[in-house]
């Protein structure tokens, strides 16, 4: 297996569900982590100082706006006078709640300007900012790997989901291009796109026991998903294993789109 101690992963949006439990993964390999935070500073320093006493490895939050895109030049400035590298970029932070309004609901429920551009910003705008400023110190170190989080909206009706869902859609069209393009800095791009995952940002949906119950009903494997399956997806496809995997969309939903 790869030996992964001493690189370096930056993950946005790691102090719940998916994003926590990539920390999580990365760190118990010997990953170092530094990853962001919307509001709740004290929170993240917690996680992080638990990452560092359970693993022994550096880890360390930062605040960041997804929606402030210029954010991401002075937080990856900020990272490096804590970091040696980046190795390695999950872009998995997301909004919910009142951002969204305009953006979650029917399709003519829809407001273009309001909730709908927040959820492209957040998803694509944050992506593309995120993945630019880790490419160019990816590439110091000689390349590295970038994974965005996606959702299988994208693929299939979800009541209320056309928002999140074409935008799912654009980001991983987007991480295509980046593949392409980054890929002579020695750079792979992928994205993981999870079918119903059991967290904070799915309980927030108006109806979520309903897409909880058909998720149960849909699986193979009779469960909703939980943030570490994707969490490992993740790490696999920034491992040395995944070396020849770039441009691809790995769907992890538990057979959830096959029935």
């Amino acid at each position: 297996m790869s030996n992964m101690k001493g690189k370096t992963v930056v993950i946005t949006g790691a102090t719940k569900g998916i994003g926590k439990a990539c920390a999580e993964k990365f760190a118990s390999q010997g990953v170092d982590v530094a990853f962001t935070y919307n509001s709740n500073k004290e929170a993240a320093d917690e996680i992080a100082a638990d990452l560092t006493t359970k693993y022994g490895v550096k880890a360390k939050a930062y605040p960041l706006n997804i929606l402030e895109l210029d954010e991401f030049k002075t937080l990856f400035q900020a990272i490096d006078e804590d970091f040696d590298r980046v190795d390695f970029f999950v872009s998995n932070a997301m909004i919910y709640g009142r951002p969204v309004v305009g953006g979650y609901g029917k399709f003519m429920k829809l407001r273009p300007k309001k909730g709908l551009q927040n959820i492209f910003t957040a998803t694509v705008g944050a992506f593309v900012r995120g993945s630019q400023e880790a490419a160019v110190r990816m590439e110091k170190v000689g390349g590295g790997a970038i994974v965005t989080l996606s959702s299988t909206g994208n693929l299939i009706y979800i009541d209320n989901y056309a928002g999140h869902g074409t935008n799912k859609a654009a980001v991983e069209a987007m991480s295509r291009y980046a593949a392409v393009e980054l890929g002579e800095m020695g750079i792979r791009v992928n994205a993981v796109s999870g079918g119903p995952i059991d967290t904070d940002a799915l309980k927030a949906f108006t109806n979520y026991e309903e897409v909880k119950a058909e998720t149960i009903k849909r699986s193979a494997v009779s469960r909703m998903g939980s943030p570490e399956d994707l969490a490992g997806s993740v790490y696999f496809l920034c491992t040395d294993e995944a070396s020849w995997i770039t441009g691809q969309t790995l769907v992890v939903d538990g057979g959830t789109t096959f029935r």
